[in-house]
């Protein structure tokens, strides 16, 4: 997979309720509502995973990975209606997000 001159968006998330698995399960479906949007050209719906060294962070419950074309591919996602459903329905769920947007040296 060619990821040149691409825009990354990875999205981290803990839960407020981390051992509810119904509201892990209701992120992920929200997520996977989400993954419509035309703009994302790939995504990952995530966990972490089962590795274990100094440093890697897997405290969060799920985290999201899309790829879009380009930086305002990612800005047409972000005020898309799509997203702002998302936040809306599943907003509640979280207790911290954090974000990592990359592009290309």
């Amino acid at each position: 997979m060619d990821l040149k001159n691409t825009f990354v968006h990875h999205v981290y998330f803990w839960l407020k309720n981390p051992d509810s698995q119904e509201d892990l399960l209701k992120l992920v479906a929200g997520l996977e509502a989400l993954s419509q949007v035309a703009e994302i050209k790939a995504f990952h719906i995530g966990r972490p995973a089962p590795t274990d060294r100094e440093v890697i962070d897997s405290s969060y419950a799920v985290s999201w990975l899309n790829i879009f074309e380009n930086e305002e591919q990612e800005r047409i996602y972000q005020t898309h209606p799509l997203h702002l459903k998302f936040i809306e329905e599943c907003s509640m769920l979280w207790s911290k997000v954090i974000v990592y947007d990359s592009v290309q040296f």
